[in-house]
């Protein structure tokens, strides 16, 4: 099979608050909201260089079940997953599943403000990339 058959345009996530979830992914990330995007907002996005950016959109329910797609991270500017993980928690995220080994492989589950989870992976430094 040859070639691109679709393109991701967006990752969306529920949201109690898009507009305060999508300002923590905001700093997490350094991404910049979407141009007019205002408190109270039902949908707010996250602009990248180029397709997938990231959507958060109002929906009346919370979250209630672990997510079934997710994010992996790793840390820019010289920044280890170690250091990473330190700078996302100071940020107002926490640590649900410390999958780190002792030879420096692995990751950290974490969850951002409403609860989705995300991974910290190792920095391509770290992978020898």
């Amino acid at each position: 099979m040859g070639g691109l058959v679709i393109e991701i345009h967006a990752v969306s996530f529920d949201a109690t608050d898009p507009y305060e979830i999508a300002s923590w992914w905001s700093r997490a990330t350094g991404l910049p909201l979407g141009e007019g995007d205002r408190p109270g907002d039902d949908e707010v996005m996250l602009r990248t260089e180029r397709d997938p950016y990231l959507l958060f959109l109002r929906v009346p329910e919370g979250k209630s079940v672990k997510n079934r797609i997710h994010l992996d991270v790793n840390g820019t500017a010289g920044r280890s997953r170690d250091q990473e993980v330190e700078r996302l928690v100071g940020l107002g995220a926490t640590v649900y599943d410390d999958r780190r080994q002792p030879d420096g492989t692995g990751w950290v589950v974490m969850l951002d403000p409403e609860g989705n989870e995300f991974c910290v992976c190792r920095s391509p430094a770290e992978r020898g990339m």
